[in-house]
Order: structure tokens, then C-alpha cells, then sequence
């Protein structure tokens, strides 16, 4: 059957003209019209997404595939390494940071000293036991307060020839009570100096006069023959014009041939007026050289008791002066008692080697019983027990042998701004320091409390704990912002974190 080419057909479409065999459909179709072959069927619209966790058998599966084994190795050495890294560059850091070298001291810079006379401990007993006796009985007392070196005063009389030099005062004590008292000493880590000062031993030798005098060959024998016996040194004042330069070489050779590496014999002078710094002995390299402590009073001698106004001025003018040789102090002046307590509380946190007096300090008052609970101390007097000035200079004490920053820190003087305060004593702090550690020592010797101001010391940290307190009832963390100074007191605090003042 021919097809017909001549219309105008598209593809997929047949003639509908007339067609063989099949007379109905050419009918109906009639004419030139088309009809498609295909009939394309539309195309169904696809599921959207939906995320469906792992089952527990596609998840090992998953898991134990090579790939994500080896990511997982991957992942672990890179943490190690990471670690590795960031430990290495702390360690660096650390070792490359300036850090602060502790000093080495010597045993009399770490020591308190403390000053007793024998025959005031005699006199205290109804004199039936010798003042050596006495001593050698209270020696484990006196160390666990915090003693460590002791200066035997009046042991000599005081119109004593130098011949004699080797002999004790009447009533005071035997050879062999001495020898004992030296040997439990030692045993209880404790050193003893004999004091010197106010006996005329030595006298003044003419200008033209070579070598050694009489009295001065009879006190090199008597300081040797001390020296032998276990003495650690002697005290001396500024005051005796006999002690010039050239006698002091001759003391100090000596005591060269008795000292050890890290165990010297000293000589202590004790400063009781304005001689001293215009002695040829306080020249800086002769003074370092021949004396190894100079003791100085924080407060002026006075015939009354000073008030609070003049400790305070005589105390702000001791923190302001500078020294550039190793510091050593000792009260001074009488005070009241509660001032008495801040000029303990100053005297063992101020940079150098406090030399303490014999008194209420650590020498409990008559009809007193001293108890120890603990670490504590306490007196019992008619059937009370408080807190008292033992407890306190026992906790001093303890602190400063334990803490650098008391110990040989640096020190800050801080000022107040005394424009807006109405006191007439306003008043002082100072900070210690060493590395991160810092110690700020707050006094108030007003009659009137004082609140700290919150920019005060901006540098500060915020915080700190009580270390100790002249009254003993401040315990705990404190902040700065919110503290308040009790009329006549002095407090102690170990500031938390680091940074230092400026």
C-alpha cells in the first residue's frame, strides 16, 4: 500500500485517508488528520529525603571499615601530638620567664633573737634557783614560740676588770649550769650571745701606743675562752668609744677562726643613739665587713609613753627610710599595750632580723598559767583563758619562718591619701612580696575605725585570707572593699592570685 508523501505529515503521524480493508476507521478518521503513535506517560514526582539514624549492625559495620579506622588512628595522633606541642611550648615559657632567685641567708638573718636577762628570771623564782636554771628549764618554751637565738644581758657586773671577764655575776649561775644551758640549747636548735654592752673592758690606749694594751690582750683571751665554750657572739654598743675600728678587726679575726660555712659567730651592735651613723663603723664596706647586725629601735626613747600620734610618725618615718644593708630592729620606746601589739605585729613583718626584748611579749605575767591546745596558746588567769600576746607573737613568728615573702621579700611602702580623712593618725600599710605571693600588713593606730577605700590600691588583688590579727578574732577570707580597721589594731593578710604593685 503506497503511502502518501504529498501532505504536509509530521513524524510519528499516518494519512487518515481511505484505507484497505478497513472501511470504519477511514470514515471515522476522515480527512488529513493525524494521530500521534506514542502517548509518553507522565514521570512520577520523586520522595522527598528523610534522614534515618543507623541501625546498630549498619553502624559497626560502618565503623569497622578500613577508611574510618584509619581516620580514627589519624584523629588519635593528632591529639597526642597537639598535646604534646602545647606542653612543650608551657615548659618553655616557664623556663624562659624571669623568675625570682631566693636568696641564700645566714642563720642570724633567719633567726629571732631575743634579749633575757638570767637574774630577772632568778628574781622571778624568790631567787632559790640560779638564773641559769631557769633558763635551761624554759628553753623548750622559748623555742616553740618562735625563738631561735638568745642575748644573755647582765651576766657580767658592770665594774668588772677585763681580767675577769671569764667570771659570771654573784648568785647568777656556775660554769657548769652555763655548759648545760649551752648544751640543751644546741640540742633545741637554739644559739646564745653574751652581751657586752655598759661594761667597761676595754680602755682608751694613748695615741702613740703600738700593739696590744693590757686590757685588750685580757679581752681577746676572754672572748676566746667563750667561744670555746659553744658562744655563737656578742653584743655590743655604739656607744662605747673604746669599740673603734681597729678593736673591731681584732674581734672580728677572731671570730673568723671559730666560724663555719654556715655557721658564723657574729657580732650584734645594738644602736641606742644618732653615734652610730657617724661612727667609722657604719661605713658602708667596714660595716659590712666587721658587724653583722645593726640593731636599730623603731621608736625614739622617751621617759613616757609615747603616744599614738608619735609612734605613728616615728613609724611611718622608719618604713620610708631606706637601707641598704641587711636590717635588724627591735621596739624601742614605750608604748601602751595595745600599741605595743602593732609594734610586734611591725616589728616581725618588716624586712630584717627582729630582735625582741624580754617582756610581755612571750614571758607569761605572774600568777598566769600558760596551757597549749594544739598549735595554740592560751593564759589562764582566775579561771579565764583568751587569746593573748603570746598567741600572737607565736603566730608572727611561725609565719615569718615559714613565708619567703616575710622572710626576705621585697617591700612596698603604700601611702594613704590622708586629704580626706579626719584622723590625726591615719593610717599605714605596706605589702611584702615574693614572686606571686604578697602579704599586706594594715595598721591603725587612731582611736577611730577606719574603712579601706575601693581605689585605694587599685593594683591589689581583691581578696585575701587572714593571717593574724592584734586582737587574734579575725579568721577566714576577707575582701578588701569591704574591710574595716578596729581602733589600735594591726592586721596581717596573704593576698589571694599573683601580680605585683606598681
Amino acid at each position: 500500500m503506497p503511502l502518501n508523501a504529498d501532505g504536509d505529515v509530521g513524524y510519528g503521524s499516518v494519512s487518515a485517508g481511505p484505507t484497505v480493508g478497513l472501511p470504519g476507521l477511514a470514515g471515522n478518521m476522515g480527512g488529513a488528520e493525524t494521530v500521534p503513535l506514542l502517548m509518553p506517560e507522565p514521570e512520577p514526582e520523586p520522595e522527598p529525603y528523610r534522614w534515618k539514624p543507623l541501625s546498630k549492625e549498619e553502624l559497626e559495620l560502618t565503623a569497622g571499615s578500613p577508611g574510618w579506622k584509619k581516620f580514627r588512628s589519624r584523629l588519635v595522633i593528632l591529639f597526642w601530638l597537639t598535646w604534646l606541642a602545647m606542653l612543650g611550648a608551657s615548659i618553655a615559657i616557664i623556663v624562659q620567664s624571669p623568675r625570682p632567685v631566693a636568696p641564700v641567708l645566714r642563720w642570724w638573718q633567719k633567726e629571732l633573737f631575743y634579749r633575757l636577762q638570767p637574774s630577772l628570771l632568778m628574781d622571778s623564782e624568790g631567787g632559790a634557783v640560779g638564773g641559769f636554771e631557769v633558763m635551761r628549764e624554759r628553753l623548750p618554751y622559748l623555742k616553740s614560740v618562735g625563738v631561735g637565738a638568745l642575748i644573755l644581758e647582765g651576766v657580767f657586773p658592770k665594774s668588772i676588770s677585763p681580767s675577769n671577764l671569764t667570771e659570771f655575776s654573784h648568785n647568777i649561775g656556775t660554769m657548769p649550769q652555763f655548759q648545760q644551758l649551752l648544751k640543751e640549747g644546741q640540742q633545741e636548735g637554739m644559739k646564745f650571745l653574751l652581751d657586752l654592752c655598759d661594761v667597761e673592758v676595754i680602755e682608751e690606749e694613748p695615741a702613740n701606743t703600738e700593739g696590744l694594751s693590757d686590757s685588750s690582750g685580757y679581752i681577746q683571751y676572754s672572748l676566746k675562752f667563750w667561744l670555746e665554750q659553744g658562744v655563737y657572739g656578742f653584743a655590743i654598743c655604739d656607744t662605747d668609744a673604746a669599740y673603734s675600728e681597729k678593736t673591731l678587726m681584732k674581734w672580728k679575726a677572731l671570730l673568723q677562726q671559730f666560724s663555719e660555712q654556715d655557721d658564723e659567730r657574729v657580732l650584734l651592735v645594738r644602736e641606742t643613739t644618732d653615734s652610730f651613723v657617724a661612727s667609722n663603723v657604719s661605713s658602708g664596706a667596714v660595716n659590712a665587713s666587721l658587724v653583722e647586725l645593726v640593731t636599730r629601735p623603731l621608736l625614739p626613747p622617751s621617759a613616757h609613753p609615747l603616744s599614738a600620734s608619735e609612734v605613728a610618725s616615728a613609724v611611718e618615718e622608719s618604713l620610708q627610710t631606706p637601707r641598704t644593708e641587711w636590717p635588724s630592729w627591735t621596739v624601742g620606746g614605750p608604748v601602751s599595750p595595745e600599741l605595743q601589739r602593732i609594734s610586734m605585729v611591725l616589728l616581725m613583718t618588716l624586712p630584717g632580723t627582729p630582735v625582741v626584748s624580754d617582756g610581755e611579749e612571750v614571758t607569761p605575767a605572774e600568777n598566769t598559767t600558760v596551757n597549749a591546745i594544739g598549735d595554740e596558746i592560751y593564759i589562764q588567769d582566775e579561771g579565764k583563758k583568751w587569746r593573748s600576746a603570746i598567741a600572737l607573737f607565736q603566730s608572727l613568728s611561725h609565719s615569718r619562718a615559714r613565708e619567703e615573702a616575710l622572710l626576705f621579700g621585697s617591700f612596698t611602702f603604700l601611702p594613704f591619701n590622708t586629704s580626706s580623712s579626719t584622723s590625726p593618725t591615719p593610717p599605714l600599710a605596706f605589702l611584702r612580696s615574693w614572686g606571686c605571693v604578697h602579704f599586706l600588713v594594715l595598721l591603725n593606730l587612731g582611736a577611730e575605725p577606719h574603712a579601706l577605700s575601693p581605689d585605694w590600691a587599685p593594683s591589689l588583688p581583691e581578696g585575701g585570707v587572714f593571717v593574724t590579727s592584734t586582737g587574734m578574732d579575725r579568721l577566714g577570707a576577707v575582701s578588701l572593699e569591704t574591710l574595716s580597721l578596729q581602733p589600735q589594731e594591726a592586721i596581717v593578710i596573704k593576698l589571694f592570685e599573683g601580680g605585683s604593685y606598681s
